[in-house]
């Protein structure tokens, strides 16, 4: 896949996933599968530490990732630009909003940072009010990226009538 963006004709759009300088292949796949599943769209913000081409990605995605929608872009200010009016959720580890505690509706967007460190600080501060959690137990410092997506997708999806 060499181009920067696919976009697929789709069934309408349920939600954005963006994956902020995603680190591994396996879980840009694993979630790119997940988003085919849920009507979801895919943005990826640059840069990554894999190519789209890379096996893994694919494997993960199998036979579905002709089938994503999928966008790729420069910075997360240019992302935001294209979504002045959405509501928009940065999932993260360091607040104590639960995902759940929320009302979700179609074109609603989740944030996720890379695997190794998550959402950088100072974005989290700027939307501190935007920002949401997965609660977890005091023995792990996160859930894997691709669970986190699903279980929050899955919520909101829920919320909408599926």
């Amino acid at each position: 896949m060499e181009a920067d963006n696919v976009e697929m004709s789709i069934p309408e759009i349920n939600f954005h996933v963006v994956l902020y300088q995603p680190e591994i292949p396996a879980n840009t796949g694993n979630i790119g599968r997940l988003c085919v599943g849920t009507n979801s769209m895919l943005h990826i913000i640059k840069p990554m530490r894999f190519l789209l081409t890379d096996k893994l990605v694919k494997r993960a995605g199998l036979d579905y990732w002709d089938k994503l929608s999928l966008k790729i872009h420069d910075s997360l200010d240019d992302f935001l630009t294209e979504f002045p009016d959405s509501n928009i959720y940065f999932c993260t580890t360091k607040t104590d909003r639960k995902f759940t505690e929320l009302e979700y509706e179609k074109g609603d967007i989740f944030i996720f940072g890379p695997e190794s460190k998550g959402i950088p600080e100072n974005i989290l501060e700027k939307y501190q009010k935007s920002n949401i959690t997965i609660p977890m137990s005091s023995q792990i410092r996160s859930i894997n990226l691709s669970n986190s997506v699903a279980i929050v997708i899955y919520e909101a999806w829920r919320q909408i009538g599926f």
